[in-house]
């Protein structure tokens, strides 16, 4: 290379392009420097927002409610998957307004101006979403009517969730998953199920479309049965790959609940019960089963019921748990307290012969009576022919304190233990001033009124020989705690005495317990009314068995059976020998009525 080239390659550096090149190259560079300390120095939020946005991930770990099992371990409630259908308006309309848009660019069209045109681009969009069918098909499957489907889709758009429809099977959820709607998602939950329908509804309850219990065991243990959902919290890659978990919250698994309830026993009563209160045209009934030894109620139900599973026909008047929340007054029933209150004060012997003499006496002022003058009664006499005359002249060889001491420490006017929701503890105030003539009546079962529950737990008594127990709705692995309130030689003398109910000249010949021996007494009662008492009955038979060692507690209650035939023993006691007959079995009780022969001659006699 020449000198004079050199010279001219020299002189072509421009020393002020290279400085602002240089100066460019370091602005850039200090403008990304600033821009990257500004993101991640001094507002770092907005960017870790975005990011997880993008790779954050919220798992919910879902604890299914716990199921609800008898005592011997089958199903009374359980949760079965179910998918609800749920709509995001706002993705719709997004989805509806890019259609649109990309329809007019391929026409050519300004979309500038189509953007500031709301109603012309709202427009545009309805006529997309009439065209498509599938939204058609979706409101068919859902059996819900295609406007009002469109109104809520399509009246609110900056809405996030609906629900279109709740509960839907599996089935279901898969064709409309196949269907691809914008906006349209699916959400796993659960629903209850209850496998023994309307026999067991009022003790099990139910559960709302939330899953929240309602009634019964489903709302008493609501908290236990429901546990809590998990969560986890991960962040993924671009491809949906887990590569790390920054939380993790374990759910807490929900109690599985073991009821005292037998099945097969609550099958029994609510068949005889039923059959009972269809067959007498009665507004409603119910019964118990207690086992006496432990407290457990084997049997609780309730006539009309419902269908847990079906609530669209279940009125309030069904769903109502009437063995602890009606109230009636339990007449005859608690004739045998009576006497056993005679027996433990010591004013009567188990051999007294009472003088009913003429049939009819006044107390008070008031008149006490018997349908006919039974003359000299002995004790057994009196509950077999069920006598009123007997029990009140009883009553008064009492103090007046004593007696209504001792009804209250048998249960009236207290809660049973079951703890159980819409439990009422009667109608029963023992330190009220209590004239001669109430004092008579409480001994034949007026003046008070309990529920079902607490007749249940009165005989459940006289079952144990004396002890009073709570009673539990729930399986117990030992018998309940009890208290000795009576002797026991007067009570099994009393139980012994209840056996004449069943014999010829008894109140219930014909409620025949086959093979066993069982003591029972019927109750007939009015039901009071505005300012006296009406027309209308109530029905009860109550008793245990067998006699030679008490294992049940059975009452049964049939509230105003229609016609003429309206007494306790003939209304209330087939479906207590139906029922104590069949527990019995169903438990392995032996039969202890050794001449069984010999007395269903003579019981085939008296009919």
């Amino acid at each position: 290379m020449t000198d004079g080239q050199r010279k001219k390659v020299g002189n072509s550096f421009i020393a002020w392009r290279f400085f602002l090149v240089c100066f460019v190259m370091l602005a850039v560079f200090i403008a990304l420097a600033a821009r990257a300390a500004y993101i991640q120095i001094i507002e770092p939020d907005m960017a870790i927002d975005e990011s997880n946005k993008r790779t954050l991930r919220v798992e919910a770990l879902h604890a299914q409610r716990g199921m609800i099992f008898d005592r011997h371990g089958n199903e009374l409630a359980v949760s079965v998957p179910v998918v609800s259908v749920y709509a995001d308006p706002k993705a719709l309309d997004k989805s509806l307004e890019q259609k649109v848009l990309k329809a007019a660019r391929k026409q050519g069209e300004n979309m500038e101006l189509l953007q500031k045109d709301q109603a012309e681009l709202d427009k545009r969009k309805n006529i997309v979403y009439q065209n498509d069918p599938r939204w058609r098909e979706l409101a068919d499957v859902l059996h819900d009517s295609q406007s009002e489907i469109n109104q809520r889709l399509r009246d609110d758009p900056s809405r996030r969730y609906v629900y279109l429809k709740r509960q839907i099977t599996p089935a279901v959820a898969n064709y409309i998953a196949n269907l691809k709607l914008s906006g349209i998602h699916l959400l796993d939950e659960s629903k209850r199920y209850y496998p023994a329908g309307e026999v067991a509804a009022h003790v099990v309850g139910f559960t709302n479309i939330d899953g929240e219990g309602i009634e019964g065991i489903e709302n008493l243990f609501d908290q236990a049965l429901t546990g809590a959902d998990g969560r986890r919290t991960v962040r993924k890659d671009a491809r949906g790959r887990e590569i790390e978990v920054l939380d993790e919250r374990e759910r807490v698994e929900p109690q599985d609940v073991t009821l005292s309830i037998d099945q097969r026993i609550q099958g029994i009563a609510y068949k005889a019960l039923k059959s009972a209160v269809l067959s007498y045209k009665a507004t409603s009934g119910s019964a118990m089963v207690v086992d006496v030894k432990t407290g457990e109620i084997l049997a609780m139900v309730n006539s009309p019921s419902f269908n847990p599973n079906n609530l669209t026909n279940a009125a309030p008047h069904k769903r109502r748990n009437r063995a602890i929340t009606d109230l009636f007054e339990p007449g005859s029933t608690v004739k045998p307290l009576a006497v056993l209150a005679g027996l433990e004060y010591g004013s009567i012997v188990s051999d007294e012969v009472i003088d009913t003499h003429p049939g009819w006496m006044r107390v008070g002022g008031r008149v006490v009576t018997d349908p006919r003058n039974n003359k000299e009664m002995s004790l057994r006499e009196i509950l077999k022919k069920s006598s009123n005359m007997g029990v009140a002249k009883i009553a008064q060889t009492l103090p007046k304190d004593y007696l209504v001491r001792f009804y209250q420490k048998a249960g009236f006017g207290e809660d049973t233990g079951t703890n159980m929701v819409g439990e009422s503890s009667g109608l029963y105030r023992p330190d009220r001033r209590w004239s001669d003539f109430e004092i008579a009546t409480l001994s034949y079962g007026y003046a008070v009124s309990v529920s079902t529950a607490q007749l249940a737990r009165v005989y459940a008594t006289l079952g144990s020989g004396g002890i009073s127990r709570p009673l539990t709705i729930l399986k117990q692995s030992e018998p309940m705690p009890g208290e000795r309130i009576m002797q026991e030689h007067n009570v099994k003398a009393v139980v012994e005495m209840m056996e004449s109910v069943f014999e010829k000249g008894g109140t219930a010949p014909n409620a025949k317990v086959d093979g066993y021996r069982v003591a029972g007494k019927t109750g007939t009662s009015k039901k009071a009314i505005a300012g006296g008492y009406g027309d209308e009955y109530v029905g009860y038979f109550a008793g245990v068995g067998p006699v030679s060692e008490p294992r049940l507690a059975v009452v049964v209650m049939v509230n105003e059976p229609g016609g003429d035939v309206y007494y306790g023993g003939a209304v209330s006691g087939p479906a207590f020998a139906e029922i104590m007959s069949g527990a019995l079995r169903i438990l392995n009780v032996a039969p202890d009525l050794e001449n069984y022969a010999t007395l269903e001659d003579q019981e085939s006699n008296d009919v």
